[in-house]
């Protein structure tokens, strides 16, 4: 990822998650580095056309979606992600993908975002050897979070 393209991504972040959960999410310092692996993650993948040409994908840990998905639901403890939390989530990356393209847009950098697909063990796979930008977020009762973003070609 560029790293002109760092902030946007962050302030997408920043606002989507606040829409949903009441509470502006405090970045902390992001970094590359190896994935961290793909167990207990939900992986996501949003496609990117136009000027830019590429592939996001979040990866958020499970214990992490399943708060986000309990808050997103008005408080209602989720222990599960079943179709209704993988829909919830997958509609975070949505969101946040939707506004950073919007926020390049603003810059004068017109791209487009295809549907969210979560994805399967079996496709999650081909990342074990990928380097990925971490971006921690720190979300006041729920907790700190680590959100793996990968940008491919």
């Amino acid at each position: 990822m560029k790293s002109s393209y760092i902030t946007p991504f962050l302030d997408a972040a920043s606002l989507v998650i606040q829409q949903l959960v009441g509470v502006r999410p405090l970045p902390g310092k992001f970094f590359l580095k190896e994935i961290m692996g793909v167990d207990k993650y939900v992986w996501i993948h949003i496609g990117i056309k136009g000027e830019i040409k590429g592939n996001i994908y979040y990866g958020i840990p499970e214990e992490v979606a399943l708060k986000m998905v309990s808050v997103m639901m008005g408080g209602y403890v989720i222990t599960e992600l079943n179709e209704l939390g993988h829909s919830a989530i997958s509609e975070l990356g949505n969101m946040v993908s939707g506004n950073f393209s919007t926020l390049l847009y603003q810059q004068g950098i017109h791209v487009d975002i295809t549907p969210p697909k979560l994805l399967t063990p079996t496709e999650q796979l081909q990342f074990e050897s990928q380097k990925l930008l971490m971006l921690p977020l720190h979300i006041d009762g729920i907790g700190s979070i680590d959100v793996q973003v990968l940008i491919t070609p």
